[in-house]
């Protein structure tokens, strides 16, 4: 059930590694890159809480509940994946980044709730470190694709007219290919639970119609339980921090340990596949630890194990700022891939412990407001930041990032990690 995050995980690496490369390779500036990323958080603000509602209300006998989904951004995310790296003008790239956030966003919203609809409790914790496994596996892979098309098979890695290197072009036609691939196995290998009641679902999904389902979707934000809430403030400073980490890792990296911006150089160009390389580092990390966080959680707690992977992965991402040689950071990286693992499993855990079966998606959905919205936060404040105070220096975009992952562990102490759901109509546990 989770072997289709492999393929998500594809277009999120090639996005995540290489769309800043690809931006300011079309003449983009370090500060117009978090207002050029935007598209990606906004798309997924409109796009994950109306999906995680629809697929709660759909079922089909053969294809079922969440696959269906699966399959329509699988599609939409091949296509988008060969169209990005082809883009002749800076317009069209954050066009194409608009349409691949979407069409990815598609699939992975119903895979969160895949694991809670088919798995117990006591179950969940498992699950969810499966599926990080799946999404390290996948972004070592797929985040450096462009150094192996560079160095294992002699593609060329600069552009003759300095535009998108042939290296980043074949990384993301192999992307689209795996990300097919994998997410159809998933589709065509699993089967669902059909609803308790389905004559039920049939009556609930004609009497509220298209309008009542997306205002209860964006509404849902005002009706989360407790916990919810907690987890809420941990995400924001959590996915600030990562958000902060893929618009200038590349710029940082070229200029701050490569000293260079030019982005025709070969020097710019080893840079930024080295930072895909890292990237990669960071995910193998993240599907390591994926298997060892819940033996941890069950001694310590899931909130604490949260606190303090994402404390390490905060130093990780500061400790950037002190190093000058480019091998170096692969240890930054260790901590950035610990916190990745927890973060990718250890909310969504906590979280599914406390939500009823037929609102999974719809919950998921809203929770992941708060994965967008810091990303927009960030999009909005990060350019001023550092041209109002940091001089445009990219590095100082990790020191940030690398405090509010800090902050986010801190509020982890809050949390109140249920065991059991909550009747979110009559606020009672059952």
């Amino acid at each position: 059930m989770s072997f289709g995050f492999l393929g998500i995980q594809f277009g999120f690496a090639l996005q995540n590694a290489n769309v800043s490369r690809i931006f300011e390779t079309l003449g983009a500036s370090k500060d117009e890159l978090p207002i050029l990323w935007l598209a990606a958080p906004v798309t997924g603000l409109l796009v994950q809480p109306i999906i995680g509602y629809y697929s709660d209300r759909t079922w089909h006998r053969k294809w079922g509940r969440r696959r269906p989904f699966f399959a329509i951004g699988a599609i939409l995310a091949t296509i988008a994946l060969f169209a990005m790296p082809n883009s002749t003008a800076l317009w069209m790239a954050v066009i194409m980044l608009w349409l691949m956030d979407a069409s990815i966003n598609i699939s992975m919203e119903p895979f969160r709730a895949f694991v809670g609809d088919m798995l117990p409790n006591e179950q969940r914790t498992s699950g969810f470190a499966m599926q990080s496994f799946f999404i390290g596996l996948g972004a070592i892979i797929a985040s450096a694709l462009p150094y192996i098309m560079t160095n294992w098979f002699g593609v060329e890695n600069i552009a003759a007219d300095g535009g998108i290197p042939d290296s980043v072009k074949w990384s993301f036609y192999l992307g689209g290919i795996a990300y097919f691939t994998a997410v159809m196995w998933t589709v065509f290998n699993t089967d669902e639970y059909p609803p308790d009641d389905i004559e039920k679902l049939k009556s609930e999904n004609a009497e509220k119609g298209v309008f009542t389902g997306l205002k209860e979707s964006f509404m849902g934000i005002f009706k989360m339980p407790t916990t919810m809430v907690q987890l809420a403030f941990v995400q924001f400073f959590s996915w600030f921090a990562l958000f902060a980490m893929w618009i200038y890792t590349t710029s940082a990296v070229t200029s701050h340990i490569y000293d260079t911006s030019d982005t025709t150089s070969v020097l710019y160009n080893e840079g930024a596949d080295w930072v895909g390389i890292c990237f990669a580092v960071y995910n193998g990390i993240a599907a390591l630890v994926a298997f060892l966080l819940p033996v941890i959680a069950k001694h310590i707690s899931r909130k604490m194990t949260h606190l303090i992977a994402l404390i390490i992965g905060g130093i990780g991402l500061i400790s950037i700022y002190f190093i000058s040689d480019p091998n170096l950071l692969l240890v930054s990286m260790i901590g950035v891939g610990i916190a990745w693992a927890s973060i990718l499993s250890m909310p969504y855990a906590m979280l599914s412990s406390i939500l009823p079966a037929n609102k999974m998606g719809y919950y998921m959905g809203v929770f992941n407001f708060f994965i967008v919205i810091p990303q927009i936060v960030a999009a909005g404040i990060l350019g001023f930041l550092l041209k109002s105070f940091f001089g445009n220096i990219s590095i100082y975009a990790l020191i940030i990032g690398g405090i509010s992952m800090i902050i986010a562990g801190l509020l982890c102490v809050f949390v109140q990690d249920n065991e059991v759901p909550v009747d979110l109509e009559n606020k009672q546990t059952t």
